[in-house]
């Protein structure tokens, strides 16, 4: 079953949602509209709320968690997606905030407690560590991550294309399921 109430925690979803059903979304989790999870994805509210803003698609084998309130984390850490964001295939994004129009690059890794400002390109493979900021309009690669160079115009258009053409794919598979009923 892909979406499971934890501690009577249950997952709340906007219109127009596609969650694929190889996917797992568990616990506190406010997911917007138009927003779509591939195959092989885990999003675990069970320990720390999760929201994943409008336009958004997380794509197959990532996984996003939270932090649990302790004596080595403070109150803890929520994890909060952005509208618009691309979350490449296989990227850990852990208790930290992604902001509008970003992309997190395949097999990437964001940690807690790390801020990525709206308009960022991380790269494929590239390490956040935790507490780190991302600043706005920039791309970043590495392990760890570093400022390259500021994004260019097609990049910055990318951002809006990538998530537009996700919402797109995801129409195309929720009109699929439609006609199979």
């Amino acid at each position: 079953m892909p979406i499971r109430q934890f501690n009577n925690l249950i997952p709340s979803f906007g219109k127009r949602v596609y969650i694929d059903e190889q996917a797992s979304v568990i616990g506190e989790v406010i997911i917007a509209n138009d927003v779509s999870v591939w195959p092989g994805t885990v999003i675990r509210g069970d320990v720390a709320p999760i929201r994943i803003g409008s336009g958004t698609n997380i794509q197959d084998g990532s996984v996003l968690h939270g932090t649990h309130a302790g004596p080595y984390s403070g109150d803890g850490f929520p994890l909060s997606i952005g509208d618009y964001v691309t979350v490449g295939h296989g990227a850990v994004v852990h208790a930290c905030s992604v902001g509008n129009h970003c992309l997190i690059g395949i097999g990437a890794i964001v940690m807690d407690g790390a801020v990525i400002q709206d308009n960022v390109i991380l790269g494929a493979g590239g390490l956040v560590a935790p507490g780190k900021q991302l600043e706005s309009g920039f791309l970043y690669v590495g392990a760890p991550a570093r400022k390259i160079r500021e994004l260019t115009k097609d990049e910055l258009e990318f951002l809006d294309y990538s998530a537009k053409q996700y919402i797109q794919l995801k129409d195309s598979y929720l009109k699929q399921l439609d006609s199979q009923i």
